[in-house]
């Protein structure tokens, strides 16, 4: 044998031994891998993972979820310290995320009058004098919650009764849609109104035949009155807002998309956040309306947030007003009410402003997401959208119209033709249903909360509930999705039913859709390893239960970052 032979076997032996070695050696260093810190076993979990829909058990490592499949694989994750629930067969979800509510107002709501469910003008005074006892004259009364429409009287209230029951207190109470207020005699002479006073641009002042005022202000005038208001202090901020966020916990609620806060709520947040007191994911959209431009203009400068304070607060996202609210007649309508011929509703914002807003957004890298109800205030948010979007071309802006509940047919496909994500509130629906009709005809109600029809278009929809518009549990959401019918099974087969959502798509909505209309899908809304350990354990299986026990479901606890942050009763599920 050569040498050269020699040679070039003992390089063919090395080159083998080489080989051979570093998968020796990768056999024998295999890290092991460090336990997990909770396993939930014995469950029916709903990932809203299309790659793994349903599981029986998960782990959770540092606040993100390790595994989802079943409980050998789960378990293989066991350590000393692991900490491991038996669920008893009971149901989990994703965290249910509300992608319209507002934080701040539920927590304002908590705090004052409550006048949901009120039945008469008489009803309202009653609870408001009775807060008023025990409290020196001159201090301000505030609520929440009038309704007109679920009067036996659906005309709007007049001052007199309530400034004879509380002379001496001004009184301020904000309807249930927040976009009319109802002011007694000394709220209004405290903010220097009188009949002279002008109606401001997109707002109403109600008057008698005198042109006095009668107490009720809309969408723009509500400023009017509450500006004689004091401001609340930060402390009542910051309270009110732990409040709000300790009560969407009870609900199921793991996160909400703020649709508008001020500069002081943002602070808070942040203030929240950097204290480990923010056990919530927060989706700001800065308040944008027309008074606003400066702290607009102010935030867009700092740029985005996103994720911080590890994952609790995004602020990247701008809210604007189009129009106002069905209830009080004030989303714009491109013809007139059908139970008011002389109104067509309000446009709150000149399209030019929503447009101007919209380029500065895009130029920025943030989101802009536009109240519009009415099929005026919808066609002209998409308007306003689209013109911007040809000045300032980005692909993927993920802009948002908030409600879009009354939509032209013509309109419908051009939400997804622009890429423009409707956040629609399904309990709108079961709320208006009633009167709906008399406001906009039987001609305009196919394009009324038309969630099927934008579906088929090419969209998702974010479900929510605009709390404290509605009430926060999601599972009213959730239930109006999937059968259009109110909690007493109204109507038979569901109002409009052919616009009803699968399970499967009511549960998107409320989890994976808001996600994605907040960027957050690579972290939210789905039960995936590697996302956050967000997660809710119900009492039944609302995948499977008839849609009449739906609202009889009850949450036994919620999980964010894989700790539980309310438990049913205190006990541990």
């Amino acid at each position: 044998m050569t040498r050269s032979t020699v040679c070039r076997a003992w390089l063919a032996a090395s080159a083998i031994a080489g080989l051979l070695a570093p998968s020796t050696t990768r056999a024998q260093a295999a890290p092991v891998q460090p336990p997990a810190d909770l396993i939930v076993t014995n469950a029916r979990i709903y990932t809203v993972d299309d790659s793994r829909p349903l599981a029986a058990a998960m782990a959770i490592r540092g606040g993100r979820i390790a595994f989802v499949g079943d409980a050998r694989g789960a378990m293989t994750m066991r350590g000393a310290q692991t900490r491991v629930v038996d669920l008893g067969g009971r149901t989990v979800i994703p965290g249910m995320m509300d992608a319209h509510g507002h934080v701040a107002g539920l927590g304002d709501a908590l705090a004052i009058v409550d006048l949901v469910g009120s039945t008469s003008v008489d009803d309202v005074v009653a609870r408001v004098a009775a807060r008023a006892k025990g409290q020196g004259a001159g201090q301000w009364i505030q609520g929440r919650g009038w309704d007109q429409n679920r009067w036996g009287d659906t005309r709007f209230p007049t001052h007199d009764k309530l400034s004879a029951a509380l002379p001496d207190h001004p009184v301020v109470l904000t309807r249930v849609d927040g976009h009319a207020v109802y002011a007694n005699r000394k709220a209004m002479d405290l903010a220097g109104i009188t009949a002279a006073t002008k109606d401001p641009d997109g707002g109403q002042i109600i008057r008698d035949a005198s042109g006095a005022p009668t107490g009720v202000f809309i969408d723009n005038a509500m400023g009017l009155v509450r500006r004689a208001v004091p401001a609340q202090t930060r402390d009542e901020v910051r309270r009110n807002v732990q409040a709000a966020i300790a009560d969407a916990h009870r609900w199921g609620l793991t996160g909400v998309h703020d649709a508008g806060a001020s500069e002081t709520v943002l602070d808070v947040y942040d203030e929240l956040g950097r204290t480990g007191q923010m056990n919530f994911r927060m989706y700001a959209m800065i308040s944008g309306g027309r008074t606003e431009s400066a702290a607009v203009d102010r935030l867009i400068a700092r740029g985005p947030v996103i994720g911080a304070h590890n994952g609790t607060l995004w602020v990247r996202s701008i809210k604007l007003y189009s129009d106002g609210a069905l209830g009080s007649r004030g989303a714009a309508l491109l013809d007139p009410y059908s139970d008011d011929v002389k109104n067509s509703g309000l446009l709150v914002s000149d399209p030019a402003f929503i447009k101007a807003i919209s380029v500065k957004a895009l130029k920025a890298g943030f989101q802009v997401n536009t109240h519009a109800i009415g099929d005026r205030g919808n066609r002209v948010t998409l308007d306003a959208f689209e013109a911007a979007l040809k000045e300032v071309p980005v692909a993927d802006h993920r802009f948002r119209v908030e409600h879009a509940q009354i939509i032209n047919y013509a309109d419908i496909p051009r939400f997804a033709q622009l890429g423009v994500i409707p956040s629609m509130q399904a309990s709108h629906q079961t709320s208006d249903m009633y009167w709906a009709g008399a406001r906009l005809g039987q001609h305009r109600l196919p394009g009324a909360y038309a969630w099927r029809s934008l579906l088929n278009s090419g969209v998702v929809i974010p479900n929510g509930s605009d709390f404290p518009v509605e009430y926060v549990n999601p599972l009213i959401s959730f239930h109006a999705a999937i059968s259009r019918q109110d909690a007493n099974d109204f109507p038979a087969g569901g109002w409009f039913p052919e616009q009803i959502m699968t399970r499967e798509e009511a549960l998107k909505s409320m989890t994976i859709w808001p996600a994605y209309a907040g960027f957050q899908e690579r972290e939210l809304g789905s039960l995936t390893p590697g996302k956050h350990a967000d997660f809710v354990v119900l009492d039944q299986d609302i995948m499977q239960v008839p849609a009449s026990l739906v609202l009889k479901t009850r949450v036994i606890s919620t999980w964010v970052a894989g700790r539980a942050v309310y438990e049913a009763g205190g006990r541990t599920p």
